[in-house]
């Protein structure tokens, strides 16, 4: 029976080596006596026993590897820590196996020179803003070395910048700093603008209270432009009729008459509103005044009736 299974199993341990299968999107490195052959495409494949090997099996999709955190110093002589992610493709197998021991190692080291040479061309504020512009100087630095590997590099790609601790409650009170500086800005622009709000609205106002008293004062002043020009019309006109009546026979008389009357009117008044009163020495012929005045309207009278009798005898 062992000597049955014995040969059985070297059949099919021979049969093992005789046949192999690549699988899709890979690549095989064939070699006969250590030496290349070929590079198997995917699918079936037959080999000598003992003699033909696969030496290298190598991943032809897009691979992604993590790049390991950091210590970088930037240009203004801050420590970070700084991680990416490095996003690769093997272009030629043959390069791959042959031409580097681990080209995965090797893009990775790569990777963290590259990285803390490019952070330290940087201050600390631009490592923030200026990640596309690290990104493809790494890219640039690690495709054009990973050429001979038969390694093409599509992209790679920052993940973390983490400062120190100091630096971060720096960068923190920094913030606050400037947020308050904002905030101070605008409670100083808004209380500009009311301010000037305000004394546009007192301007204005004080421009509407000066119109207003002036167009006052105007009106006033045309109103007693017209009184005046009413009562001067008026004293015009009433002189003008006094003189016609002076004109007229009797006239004159009458007119002393009523100036007798005023006379005698205010002096009166003088008499009952002052304590002391100073008489003037006409005064003392007030009687002779109104003796004559009397005489004067008992001429009026006989004259009056004398012309009345005269008509009377023409008729």
């Amino acid at each position: 029976m062992t000597y049955i299974t014995l040969p059985i199993l070297l059949i099919l341990f021979i049969l093992w080596k005789m046949f192999i299968i690549i699988h899709q999107r890979h690549a095989g490195i064939k070699q006969r006596f250590g030496k290349y052959v070929a590079t198997l495409e995917p699918g079936f494949h037959f080999l000598v026993p003992f003699i033909d090997e696969v030496a290298y099996r190598q991943e032809m999709r897009e691979q992604v590897i993590d790049v390991p955190p950091q210590q970088c110093i930037t240009r203004d002589n801050v420590q970070v820590q700084v991680d990416g992610i490095v996003y690769l493709k093997v272009m030629d197998a043959y390069k791959a196996s042959y031409a580097i021991e681990n080209y995965i190692r090797a893009t990775v080291n790569l990777a963290q020179t590259t990285m803390r040479s490019e952070i330290g061309k940087l201050s600390l504020d631009h490592t923030f803003s200026e990640r596309d512009e690290i990104n493809t100087n790494i890219i640039k630095e690690i495709d054009k070395a990973s050429e001979p590997w038969g390694v093409k590099m599509i992209r790679y790609e920052i993940k973390n910048i983490t400062p120190s601790k100091i630096i971060l409650n720096t960068m923190e009170k920094q913030m606050e700093a400037e947020r308050q500086k904002r905030a101070d800005i605008t409670n100083a622009e808004a209380s500009k603008e009311y301010k000037i709000n305000i004394s546009a609205g007192e301007r204005q106002e004080a421009i509407n209270l000066s119109e207003g008293i002036k167009q006052q004062t105007i009106n006033h002043a045309q109103g007693r432009a017209r009184a005046i020009e009413v009562v001067a019309t008026a004293t015009a006109e009433a002189l003008k009729l006094v003189g016609e009546a002076i004109k007229k026979p009797g006239g004159s008389e009458a007119l002393k008459m009523r100036i007798t009357e005023q006379y005698v009117e205010k002096l009166g008044q003088i008499f009952n509103k002052s304590e002391v009163t100073v008489v003037p020495m006409q005064l003392a012929n007030i009687k002779g005044f109104f003796d004559g005045l009397s005489s004067m309207t008992g001429a009026m009278s006989s004259k009056k009736t004398n012309d009345q009798s005269n008509a009377s005898a023409d008729n």
